[in-house]
C-alpha cells in the first residue's frame, strides 16, 4: 500500500513539474515582451536582462497607438476576424450536421476528402490562392481575406463539430419529428443549443487563426489602408528603425481581443476541448 502511495505521489510530482516547465517556456518570453514594452529604447538590450524595467514609461504605448493608422489596422483585423468566425461557425455547423445526421451517397468519401485539407500546409496554397484571387478580383479586398480564411478553417472545424453532433442522442430528434419538426428545426432548436461547447471551440480557433494570420494577408493586401494588424506590426519595425519597445507595445495591444474572446468562451472552450475528437 505504501509503495502504491509513493508511486502515485511520484507521478503527481512529475506531472506538475512538467506542467510548470511548460508554463515557464511559454510565460518567460511573454514577460520579457511585456517588460520591454514599458522600457525606454536604451534599456531594451541591457545586460544582464531584467524582467522589471529600470525606468518605467508608457511612451511606447502612446507612440505606437498614435502612429501609422494603428486604430485603422486594428479595426481591419477585427472586421476580418469577426466576419470569418461568424461565417465559419455557420458553414461548418451545416456541413457537420450533414455528415453526422444525414445519409447520402458518398458521405464517407466526401468526408475523407474534406479531411485532406488538414494535411496540406497553408504555405503551400499561397500561390494557388493568389492566382484564384487575382482571377476573381479579390486581391486587396477584405472578401479576399475572409473567403480564404473560411476555406482554410472548414476542414478542422467541421471535423470537430461532427464529433459533437454525433454525441447528441437521436431520441431527441425522433421526438421533434413526431411533433412535425423539420430537419432545420432539429438543427436549430436541438443540435445547436446542445453543442455550445463545440461551437465555442470552433469560434475561438477560427478567431485566433484569422486574427493572427500573416502570410496570406501580407501577399493579398498591398494597399496600406487595408492592412491587418499582424502585417502592420511587421512593417512597423522597419518604419521605426526597430523601436522594440513600440513593437512590443503594439503586440500587447493586439493580444487584447484574443484574451477577451478566450475569457468570454473559456468555460465552453474547456468542455469543448475535452469532448472534441473523441467521437466520429
Amino acid at each position: 500500500m505504501l509503495l502504491r502511495s509513493e508511486r502515485r505521489w511520484y507521478h503527481l510530482a512529475t506531472t506538475y513539474a512538467l506542467l510548470l516547465l511548460g508554463l515557464l517556456v511559454v510565460l518567460v518570453p511573454f514577460l520579457f515582451m511585456l517588460s520591454t514594452s514599458f522600457k525606454p529604447q536604451q534599456y531594451t538590450f541591457e545586460y544582464p536582462p531584467s524582467l522589471w524595467p529600470a525606468e518605467f514609461t508608457l511612451r511606447n504605448y502612446v507612440q505606437a497607438l498614435q502612429r501609422d493608422q494603428f486604430y485603422l489596422y486594428f479595426l481591419n483585423s477585427l472586421l476580418v476576424a469577426v466576419a470569418t468566425t461568424t461565417a465559419t461557425v455557420f458553414i461548418s455547423s451545416l456541413l457537420a450536421f450533414a455528415f453526422a445526421r444525414l445519409e447520402f451517397a458518398g458521405k464517407n468519401a466526401l468526408f475523407y476528402v474534406l479531411l485532406v485539407g488538414l494535411m496540406i500546409p497553408p504555405v503551400m496554397l499561397i500561390i494557388p490562392q493568389f492566382l484564384v484571387a487575382k482571377r476573381l478580383a479579390l486581391l486587396n479586398t477584405f472578401p479576399g481575406l475572409i473567403v480564404v480564411y473560411i476555406a482554410m478553417n472548414l476542414s478542422l472545424q467541421t471535423f470537430l463539430l461532427r464529433g459533437f453532433f454525433e454525441s447528441i442522442p437521436t431520441d431527441l430528434e425522433d421526438a421533434v419529428r413526431i411533433d412535425g419538426g423539420s430537419r432545420w428545426t432539429i438543427f436549430r432548436h436541438v443540435v445547436l443549443p446542445l453543442s455550445r461547447p463545440g461551437l465555442a471551440t470552433v469560434a475561438i480557433f477560427t478567431f485566433l487563426y484569422s486574427w493572427d494570420e500573416f502570410p496570406w494577408a501580407h501577399v493579398a493586401m498591398k494597399e496600406a489602408t487595408r492592412r491587418t494588424l499582424p502585417v502592420a506590426i511587421a512593417l512597423f519595425q522597419n518604419q521605426h528603425l526597430t523601436q522594440w519597445g513600440q513593437v512590443f507595445a503594439a503586440s500587447i495591444v493586439a493580444l487584447i481581443p484574443v484574451v477577451a474572446v478566450f475569457i468570454l468562451f473559456q468555460r465552453h472552450f474547456i468542455r469543448g476541448i475535452a469532448r472534441s475528437g473523441l467521437k466520429g
